[in-house]
């Protein structure tokens, strides 16, 4: 019976290992699932728009999902999603969900909350 449990032990560390390598393949396949909180056509969220597509096709080509929302023509989304500022971006996929808000320029820091770059040590 010793014997039957160092298998097993050996057999779970085996399938971690197996989903760990398996997780770090698809680290760079993830799908990411972005949306993009606008009121209006404003300049402020045409450069919210403009920045984070640019940021997107950039750093995450072919692997992300963009939906832009208008507050104003579909209120009860912003509502749902607790939207209290525009332009909010909301990074519902891959998890921790993240929220950002402003018109997308600050490109390090949304890199850092997007989990695509390491946050700079102070």
């Amino acid at each position: 019976m010793g014997n039957m449990g160092k298998n097993m032990n050996k057999t779970e560390i085996t399938d971690n290992e197996e989903e760990f390598d398996k997780l770090i393949r698809m680290g760079d396949t993830q799908t990411y699932v972005l949306r993009l909180f606008i009121a209006g056509m404003t300049v402020r969220s045409t450069r919210a728009m403009l920045n984070i597509r640019k940021i997107c096709e950039e750093n995450l080509k072919g692997r992300y999902e963009l939906e832009v929302i208008d507050i104003y023509q579909q209120p009860e989304l912003a509502h749902d999603a607790q939207i209290i500022a525009s332009p909010t971006l909301i990074k519902k996929l891959p998890l921790p969900l993240r929220k950002f808000i402003g018109d997308m320029t600050d490109e390090e820091r949304i890199l850092v909350g997007l989990d695509l770059r390491p946050k700079l040590k102070s």
